[in-house]
């Protein structure tokens, strides 16, 4: 298959096919823990990411929710990228204009909401394991540059293809594989140093 040659939408529509739709309230909830987290790894606000969040489910619900569902994914993160390119412009016009920058974003993150969730019929020893894992992995993303974290987060939590993660960040399916590459060797290396493991 050529997903160079094929819209997203159509791609959309393979994936899905014999997925059952799902209602915009429904995509909302499911979508919205992972959004947050991409919007808080990009601005490192808490507040900035809820905001982004927020307006970019709300453009997607007032533009596209009569779109079929399959597509309310990429269209959605590419929304949201959008906005975080949006915000990141308005940061520099603001540091240029002021002459300061804002050193206290990262304390935001401790009001941050867990990203993975433990199962609950683990033992308590492999709770405490998985969980340190689960902090350091978030740790360890955001020492990747913005694109690598995005492009990280999109293909790997998000499941989407190259064609898709292109098209949603702006960039080549070329960037987007060598930032993939680039951002899963740095996250094995940091995880394998830290917990003396081998993957």
């Amino acid at each position: 298959m050529e997903y160079g040659t094929r819209t997203i939408t159509e791609q959309a529509e393979e994936a899905d096919k014999d997925t059952p739709p799902v209602t915009m309230e429904v995509f909302l909830a499911d979508i919205e823990k992972k959004a947050y987290h991409m919007a808080a790894f990009a601005t490192g606000s808490h507040a900035d990411a809820l905001d982004l969040l927020q307006d970019s489910m709300i453009k997607l619900v007032t533009n596209y929710q009569q779109r079929p569902s399959q597509e309310w994914k990429p269209l959605f993160y590419k929304i949201l990228q959008n906005r975080i390119r949006d915000w990141h412009r308005h940061q520099k016009v603001k540091n240029v204009i002021f002459f300061w920058k804002n050193t206290n974003t990262n304390d935001d993150n401790q009001d941050w909401p867990d990203t993975l969730e433990s199962a609950g019929n683990d033992k308590p020893d492999d709770n405490i394991s998985k969980s340190q894992q689960q902090a350091d992995a978030l740790r360890h993303l955001k020492q990747l540059s913005d694109k690598q974290q995005q492009c990280f987060m999109l293909r790997s939590w998000e499941g989407l293809s190259v064609a898709q993660t292109a098209d949603i960040m702006g960039c080549s399916e070329g960037s987007i594989k060598t930032h993939y590459f680039r951002a899963v060797n740095k996250l094995k290396s940091l995880m394998e140093a830290d917990h003396d493991i081998s993957f």
